[in-house]
């Protein structure tokens, strides 16, 4: 059965490139997780999918209607969408995780605030940097680059080729290994500072044992670190737009491992 304005062949089409551009508003970060309205990023998939369908119609091919291979067809675009923006939601984790380390150095581990994204309690370091880090995505377009990267995904991959079996699953261990890196250099500078503060008060326990080092530490280290983030604020926003500014590449070369 047809529809004279809108055939049933490319109305699956339509659900196809819905599905993948679905998945990658539902993990891109600024929109993914418990971020936004539930109606503004339908609204959005919508929009996106509705512009780009007539640009990757033609890598799509051609798909025969059955209701289930469509269904599972569908669902792996669906998921293949979420891998692009989990690439791109290992920068913020990496973040997060530099935060949580500043935060616990600093004695400030207790201080949680609730993510909206993942719906759970976070450090407040973390939350802050995790805020300019959405920021300097934002403001310096690196949302168009992950759109772009995700249009380009269906040259590279199509439709119902989705295979793990490749080196996906690889290379994604070693994102997620280079995020964990990241959040080291990210809290780097604080770390060291505080390490050399701690290694300083303990040596004046030592010369003065009437000293209590334990109550002074806290508005020391606080204060030491909260210096340090604004000092090395521009290394930390070079060193996330740098992450950004790979990301699309990365997203490249996942697709093409799969």
């Amino acid at each position: 059965m047809e529809f004279p304005l809108f055939p049933l062949e490319k109305f699956q089409l339509f659900l196809v490139c819905l599905a993948r551009i679905a998945g990658m508003v539902a993990a891109m970060p600024a929109l993914g997780g418990g971020i936004g309205p539930a109606k503004v990023k339908l609204g959005l998939t919508l929009m996106l999918s509705l512009l780009v369908f007539p640009v990757v119609e033609p890598h799509l091919g051609t798909i025969e209607f059955a209701a289930v291979s469509l269904a599972l067809l569908v669902v792996s675009e669906a998921i293949l969408g979420a891998m692009a923006g989990f690439v791109s939601q290992l920068i913020l984790a990496s973040v997060e995780f530099g935060g949580a380390i500043i935060s616990m150095k600093m004695g400030l581990a207790a201080a949680t605030l609730v993510d909206p994204a993942n719906n759970a309690q976070t450090s407040l370091i973390s939350r802050f940097l995790n805020v300019i880090a959405l920021l300097i995505f934002l403001a310096l377009d690196f949302h168009l680059m992950f759109i772009r990267a995700v249009l380009e995904s269906f040259r590279i991959v199509k439709p119902g080729s989705l295979d793990f079996s490749g080196g996906a699953i690889p290379y994604l261990m070693e994102l997620t290994s280079h995020a964990f890196v990241m959040g080291i250099k990210f809290s780097a500078p604080v770390l060291a500072l505080l390490i050399i503060s701690s290694v300083v008060l303990g040596l004046m326990s030592r010369v003065f044992p009437q000293l209590n080092v334990f109550l002074i530490s806290f508005p020391i280290n606080i204060g030491l670190g909260l210096l340090i983030m604004g000092l090395t604020m521009s290394l930390f926003a070079s060193l996330v737009a740098r992450e950004f500014g790979e990301m699309g590449s990365r997203i490249i070369d996942l697709m093409r491992a799969l």
